[in-house]
């Protein structure tokens, strides 16, 4: 499958039958905000590496709620920088699924270094993004859909 910026995402290997995390997502067709700044920031390889890995991946539609003008600016290539922060922010190197979360509270330390908190209590929260979907897997580790972009304080 091919994203509009020409890159072209090859299935993965891994668990017989299943994508890794970049292909899941770009099959899934309502991340390709996600798939774009994915490629703009470098990490495509990384999140198609090994792992295990679970991503908290926002929708189309929680990347079109950010503040107007927000996608394009961080794609710029001046705004990398910035723009690898936000995405490692909705990574743990860890494969976590739904039900090792389900009636806790839990933080945990994301790729960027910086912590989310996650809620099972009611739902699955993760810092004030709700979880629409869990354990969608992949061949290097899980997806969950979530409903807004989570933005890394300071």
């Amino acid at each position: 499958m091919s994203l509009a910026l020409g890159v072209t995402l090859a299935a993965g290997a891994g668990h017989a039958g299943q994508s890794d995390i970049v292909d899941t997502a770009v099959g899934a067709g309502s991340f390709n905000t996600l798939a774009a700044a994915l490629q703009a920031a470098g990490l495509v390889d990384t999140l198609k590496g090994h792992g295990p890995f679970t991503v908290f991946a926002p929708t189309d539609a929680a990347f079109a709620a950010l503040p107007d003008g927000t996608v394009e600016m961080l794609l710029k290539p001046e705004n990398r920088d910035q723009l690898v922060a936000v995405l490692t922010y909705h990574v743990v190197a860890d494969e976590v699924t739904s039900d090792e979360l389900v009636g806790q509270t839990v933080s945990a330390r994301t790729v960027n270094g910086a912590k989310l908190i996650i809620d099972g209590r009611k739902g699955v929260m993760v810092n004030d993004a709700t979880v629409d979907q869990a354990d969608i897997m992949a061949s290097n580790g899980v997806i969950h859909v979530v409903d807004k972009v989570i933005l890394p304080e300071g």
